[in-house]
C-alpha cells in the first residue's frame, strides 16, 4: 500500500482513467456486464487520520453501456429509470481503515431510494502525490432500490450485483 501521509487533500476523479463497472449473473449461466460513461467525484484523503477521509460520486444513468444498444435501452427505461432519476449518487458517511484496504461506508441512493452500502476499497499507487489510484467494489441486491423491471426480468437476472470500480484522482489542493 502506498504511503498516505502525504496524500493528504482534495481531489476530482480523473474521468478518463476511471472505469465504473457492474456485472449481473443471468440465468442461463452467463454474465451481463456493464458501465457507466458519464460521472463526476470528488474525494477528501486524510493520509493521517483515513476516518476523516470521504467521498461524493454522481453517475449519469442515462450514460449506463452493456454493448448492446438493445439491453441499453433497456436498462436505461426500466432499471435506472432515467427520466425519473437521472442519477445515481454515493456519499460516504465512514471510512475504516482495514489492514492495507479501507471500507467506506455511505448512502447509495438511486431510484429515489437510499441505503447504506459499505464499499472494500484499496489504493493502488500515487503519482507524486498529484494523482491516486483506487480499486474497489460491493455486491448489492438490486431489488433494495427497485431495479426490477418485470416478472420475467426477476426470474432470469440475479438480484445480486457486483458494482467495480478503478479510479484516479488528481489533486485540487
Amino acid at each position: 500500500m502506498t504511503d498516505l501521509s502525504g496524500l493528504t487533500g482534495d481531489y476530482v476523479l480523473d474521468t478518463v482513467r476511471t472505469r465504473i463497472g457492474f456485472v449481473a449473473r443471468h440465468t442461463m449461466a452467463t454474465r451481463v456486464r456493464g458501465r457507466f460513461d458519464e460521472f463526476e467525484g470528488e474525494v477528501y484523503l486524510d493520509g493521517d487520520h483515513p476516518s476523516k477521509s470521504g467521498v461524493r460520486l454522481t453517475i449519469r444513468t442515462q450514460s449506463i453501456q452493456t454493448r448492446s444498444a438493445q439491453r441499453d435501452d433497456l436498462l436505461r427505461g426500466k432499471f435506472p429509470g432515467v427520466t425519473d432519476h437521472p442519477v445515481i449518487t454515493f456519499i460516504s458517511t465512514e471510512v475504516e481503515q482495514t489492514d492495507a484496504a479501507f471500507k467506506v461506508t455511505g448512502d447509495l441512493s438511486m431510484r429515489g431510494v437510499t441505503r447504506s452500502v459499505t464499499v472494500n476499497v484499496e489504493v493502488t499507487g500515487s503519482e507524486n502525490g498529484v494523482r491516486v489510484g483506487f480499486k474497489g467494489g460491493v455486491t448489492i441486491d438490486r431489488n433494495d432500490w427497485g431495479v426490477n423491471g418485470n416478472a420475467a426480468t426477476k426470474v432470469m437476472i440475479s438480484p445480486r450485483v457486483v458494482v467495480d470500480f478503478e479510479a484516479a484522482a488528481i489533486r485540487r489542493s
